[in-house]
């Protein structure tokens, strides 16, 4: 106790030093050199008694956070290593038989199947979409595909509505549906959706985003799970990006995503039968939903939502790896921005309202709860982001300045090139790009912690949802234009960050006697780059 408190009374004797030399100079005045020295001194006895050891405390816990980060990294990719060595597919752990036709029941062994499609002014993908939902190999009358367009734009919704019209002139039973408002954002459209009488005639409800674009088969594979395994409520599909070779933004978002089902989704469904669902590209048992009250929109991550509450009344998921639904990615910087914004802040303020919720859950094992709280939430959507950001973009670069503190090399070379190992497996063909996805994931760390204390204290925009805009086949047709004034571009944080990290490059290569300014040079040029959102189309 007394250590802790010995900063603060030196702090405060510092204070009462200083102004005694400014307003009390003893009958005479002080020479410039006399005060200099004594300023000196005074700063050299500050950083030793209050600097240094405050920091020594934040790099220790630093170094606590880096090992949690470490283990569960671990764990999650030897789940992975287990399943390919003893083969542990879906297939293998579930009872799966593909649907026979039944010439007796004619199509009535074949469950009814709602497709959802929510939209908002997607122009540029509708028809992708619609196009794929209305091509699913499934009995028509088994069928019904509905439309939630949400748009304002009186064109895109007169589009959207020709097209429905198109399809179902084909015999297909297709819905288009509005509402009068956009309360809930797509929570709210998607139950509003569960509102019409021929939704209760479904038992399976499968949800694609307005860019995600299912094989034929897709129900063909994913249905049979549900009927022949009543504990699994949710059969999560993985995305495969058609622009991944857009631009390197997206080219280190699929490397990011990949690794997102390979470790996180496959461990969770292995290990736990839990896992977040994704908000599209799965299918859902309409029992489990009703169960569980179905679509809420009380966070911006109404899929997460839904997926905890219906794990915490012990219901199963399964996420199948090689099930696969093209989907797009946002080739925009600042789209992506507004998207990592909603994914950082809507799991946190999800975290804020349901931790007691699942600490007094009688449903699951104590086990799950602890993993839901700890591992699925606390350390991989509030913890990783905060010390990614803190630790490489602040402790890092900082310590330049203060010698006396020794990072330990594990914590700055070996492990972090370990972890980046783990996640490259996951797109080895963009394995030459990995110190590029390294510095452009720890420039979004920072709009990731800033989302993420929002979302936990719920402050400014902690509900705010920006459409993630698509460009479907624009980028093959024409190329898209730069906005030309420059300040509508600058990013100020990103801009201070590396001017930051900069002047920490250029102290270290003038005073200090490691390497560490090679890093820091590199992730200044990442986030002065950022900063003029010279990344993206």
């Amino acid at each position: 106790m007394l250590q802790l408190l010995k900063p603060l009374l030196f702090l405060q004797d510092s204070f009462l030093s200083l102004l005694s030399i400014m307003f009390h100079g003893g009958g005479r005045k002080p020479s410039v050199d006399g005060v200099r020295i004594s300023m000196n001194t005074m700063w050299k006895e500050t950083k030793t008694t209050l600097i240094v050891p405050v920091f020594k405390y934040l790099v220790a816990m630093c170094l606590i956070i880096w090992l949690l980060v470490f283990v569960e990294c671990a764990y999650m990719n030897l789940v992975v290593l287990y399943v390919k060595l003893f083969n542990r597919k879906p297939e293998k752990v579930y009872k799966w038989e593909a649907m026979q036709e039944d010439m007796e029941l004619a199509h009535q062994n074949y469950p009814m199947v709602l497709v959802q499609i929510p939209m908002y002014n997607e122009r540029e993908v509708f028809e992708l979409s619609i196009g794929a939902a209305c091509r699913l190999i499934w009995p028509s009358d088994r069928l019904i595909i509905q439309i939630l367009d949400d748009s304002t734009d009186p064109t895109i919704m007169e589009l959207v509505s020709m097209e429905c019209a198109k399809w179902a002139s084909k015999d297909i039973n297709i819905h288009y549906q509005r509402r009068d408002n956009r309360n809930g954002y797509k929570a709210g459209a998607l139950k509003h959706g569960m509102r019409h009488s021929y939704v209760k005639l479904c038992d399976y409800l499968a949800i694609f985003d307005a860019d995600f674009q299912p094989e034929p088969d897709y129900l063909q594979r994913a249905i049979p799970f549900l009927i022949h395994n009543p504990e699994l409520a949710l059969v999560q599909a993985r995305w495969r990006f058609v622009n991944a070779n857009t631009c390197l933004m997206t080219r280190m978002q699929e490397m990011t995503l990949n690794y997102h089902f390979m470790a996180e989704q496959q461990s969770g469904s292995t290990r736990h039968a839990f896992f977040g669902f994704n908000g599209t590209a799965g299918v859902w048992r309409m029992a489990a939903m009703e169960e569980a009250g179905g679509w809420k929109d009380r966070t911006t991550v109404e899929d997460m939502n839904l997926a905890v509450r219906v794990g915490l009344l012990d219901w199963n998921f399964v996420f199948i790896n090689d099930l696969e639904v093209k989907s797009e990615l946002p080739s925009k910087f600042k789209a992506f921005r507004f998207q990592q914004h909603r994914w950082s802040c809507g799991p946190a303020n999800l975290f804020r309202k349901m931790t007691m919720e699942i600490i007094h859950n009688k449903r699951v094992k104590i086990w799950k709860k602890f993993y839901v709280i700890y591992s699925f939430f606390f350390l991989r959507k509030i913890i990783v982001h905060f010390f990614t950001f803190f630790f490489y973009c602040v402790i890092l670069p900082t310590s330049v300045f203060l010698p006396e503190v020794k990072i330990p090399t594990w914590s700055t070379i070996y492990g972090p090139s370990i972890i980046t190992l783990f996640g490259v497996i996951a797109t080895p063909r963009s394995f030459y790009l990995v110190v590029f996805w390294v510095l452009f994931e720890n420039v979004m760390a920072m709009h990731r912690t800033k989302g993420t204390f929002i979302g936990l204290f719920e402050r400014k925009r902690v509900n705010e949802w920006v459409v993630t805009e698509k460009l479907g086949d624009t980028l093959k047709t024409k190329l898209l234009p730069r906005n030309g004034q420059i300040l509508k571009r600058v990013n100020m944080k990103e801009v201070m960050m590396g001017i930051y990290i900069l002047c920490c490059a250029c102290y270290d290569f003038a005073f200090g006697n490691t390497f560490l300014y090679l890093y820091l040079f590199m992730q200044a040029t990442a986030f002065l780059i950022s900063g003029v959102s010279f990344v993206g189309t």
